[in-house]
């Protein structure tokens, strides 16, 4: 029975609830803040956070496990497991930011004019995402990758170009929606510029969907890069990276199991995070639709 003193709203009507308990997020996504905030620290002031040199090798404590001031025990060169993980966070979280980043600025401006314009733009966008879509993702970015093999940033690249046809056929279905709406038709109308009106009328009501695809791109890249670098295509070896450093810990599970289970766990924390508290924004930038 619903409390007459804090009364559930109507499906379709405005919450009124204050607007502090409106915004209020629940423990979970407050946990996922929390990390990705850990995660963020780490990449920007990871260098100065590692109690070692990440690159410093001491061969008298080869794969040595967590004691005398290692906290996460050594690798096979007797490196600081912690130090790597810590400064791994750069090149883990950098490489996807930049795959994801890309694909918006790309797919955005490509998927909405699309949607809007039609005609031979639209003819040419589908069909790159058809061939896109009809090889297998993961196996076509080992092929091109493992082939070139131009290192690090050609994987990112390569990222880039698996991820965008989604977003831009994203953009080009609600744009297809909204061009249908009186308020666009009533800007074509009064004679605005098609360009206005794609990115100042439509952009800002399919941005909360675009910026719930762009944190999913961000998850997608990141295990894609870190699954290439724990194959040794993507981050060079020897270079700190949560998926080379599983790599490295694969033969050295018996030995010292924190060498993998540390940029594991690093990467999954990351990826729920950002699902979660992306979702969370979603949720509550566009009216609280998804709200229970």
């Amino acid at each position: 029975m619903a409390n007459p003193a804090n009364p559930v709203p109507a499906p379709g009507t405005a919450d009124a609830r204050p607007l502090s308990k409106r915004f209020r997020p629940p423990v979970l996504v407050v946990l996922a803040a929390s990390g990705v905030a850990v995660i963020a620290l780490l990449v920007v002031a990871g260098g100065w956070l590692t109690p070692y040199d990440p690159e410093h090798q001491d061969l008298m404590r080869s794969a040595a496990g967590p004691g005398d001031g290692h906290w996460l025990g050594t690798d096979a060169l007797g490196r600081d497991v912690f130090s790597q993980v810590v400064a791994g966070a750069r090149t883990a979280v950098v490489g996807p930011l930049c795959a994801a980043v890309g694909a918006l600025l790309l797919g955005v401006p490509l998927g909405v004019a699309a949607g809007y314009r039609g005609g031979f733009l639209d003819a040419v966008t589908n069909r790159f995402a058809d061939l896109i879509y009809a090889f297998p993702a993961m196996l076509l970015v080992i092929v091109v990758v493992g082939t070139i093999g131009d290192g690090y940033w050609f994987a990112v690249a390569v990222v880039i170009l698996l991820i965008l046809p989604a977003q831009i056929r994203l953009c080009r279905n609600m744009t297809l929606v909204q061009a249908r709406l009186p308020y666009v038709e009533a800007a074509d109308v009064l004679g605005l510029p098609a360009a206005r009106i794609m990115f100042r009328h439509i952009l800002p009501n399919i941005a909360p969907t675009v910026l719930a695809t762009f944190l999913l791109d961000f998850v997608g890249a990141l295990v894609s890069l870190a699954g290439l670098s724990y194959l040794g295509l993507g981050a060079p070896p020897g270079t700190p990276d949560w998926g080379e450093l599983l790599r490295q810990g694969q033969s050295l599970l018996a030995v010292n199991p924190y060498l993998s289970l540390a940029p594991g766990l690093m990467i999954i924390i990351t990826a729920t995070g950002v699902t979660l508290l992306g979702d969370w924004v979603y949720d509550h930038s566009t009216g609280g639709a998804g709200r229970r």
